[in-house]
């Protein structure tokens, strides 16, 4: 196999399964120059702050805490440093779009996925850097576009959940495209007992299904891991659909009661979704549901400033 190659196996198996099964692959990404230490603390320096979220999260034992928050002035080191202390998610959304060698890098995977798996086109695709703390975790969730985890550093361990009702359900979908928060769907612990379970170690990644649930706990490691994300025609189409639904039932209180991609209600919808999309209540609203409430304290490393609450 040639030494640039992304993924390290893959059988006929993992091309028929692709999207429709849980797939564990091998990759050789965790040996990348991208991800040393030094080459992630000066990334986090230069990131725009509109591409990054900053994330205080509970440990697996504590109380749902799910706060956002920002860097501040610290340096690169100084936010790896306070995440390796516990209770911290940062996630660097977009780095293929911020970074050109990290996209240089995705495209190249995208393209050996692309040979494997008869039919799979994604020509929008992006990537994000998850650095977070050993006890960190990310609550049941779902997400719009295609998905998939690469893991660097650390282990975790990620369950995913059947990608029908009761687990997800229409408006679930529908909320995380208005409000832009995957993490307040719904989840109730007899969930567990119909996820499966995937232990992720350096230089494995896992793909799942379209909208599949899922949540992640860290094992006692700080974790380095990379998600990788793509959108087709169908899934763009939905996301649309999504989009659209959640403005009638929360803007304009509608029950949608059609999901079609196609057709006169698709068109109306993508029509509707594209006029207020970017207007003033959409952001009122997505700005409502994810505030900034705390900053990284540079006099005390690994503590928090809270930030004054917004009138």
């Amino acid at each position: 196999m040639a030494k640039d190659r992304v993924f390290t196996t893959w059988d006929d198996t993992h091309s028929l399964l692709w999207g429709q099964q849980p797939i564990r692959l091998a990759h050789g990404l965790h040996k990348s120059p991208l991800f040393s230490t030094d080459k992630l603390a000066e990334l986090i320096e230069r990131y725009p702050r509109e591409h990054y979220s900053l994330v205080q999260t509970g440990a697996k034992e504590s109380r749902r805490l799910w706060r956002e928050g920002e860097i501040g002035n610290l340096s690169g080191r100084q936010v790896m440093d306070a995440i390796a202390g516990g209770g911290l998610w940062l996630n660097l959304r977009n780095v293929s779009g911020v970074d050109r060698a990290y996209h240089t890098m995705l495209d190249g995977m995208f393209e050996e996925i692309a040979a494997k798996v008869p039919g799979f086109h994604a020509p929008k695709h992006q990537a994000g850097i998850l650095i977070s703390s050993p006890d960190a975790q990310v609550y049941y969730h779902a997400d719009l576009p295609g998905q998939g985890l690469i893991q660097i550093s650390g282990r975790k361990r990620v369950y995913l959940y059947p990608a029908s009702a009761p687990f997800i359900k229409p408006e679930h979908l529908e909320d995380i495209a208005l409000f832009d928060v995957e993490v307040d769907m719904p989840y109730a612990d007899w969930y567990d007992a119909h996820a499966k379970a995937f232990d992720l170690e350096p230089g494995q990644m896992l793909n799942w299904p379209l909208n599949a649930p899922h949540r992640v706990e860290n094992l006692g490691s700080v974790n380095i891991s990379m998600t990788a994300s793509y959108v087709n025609d169908e899934i763009r189409r939905a996301e649309i659909v999504n989009l659209a639904n959640g403005l009638l039932r929360h803007r304009f209180g509608y029950q949608p009661k059609s999901r079609n991609m196609r057709g006169p209600s698709y068109f109306a919808k993508a029509v509707l979704q594209k006029l207020v999309r970017d207007s003033r209540w959409v952001k009122r609203e997505r700005k409502a549901h994810r505030p900034t409430e705390f900053r990284l304290d540079a006099a005390q490393p690994g503590k928090i400033v809270e930030l004054p609450k917004a009138a």
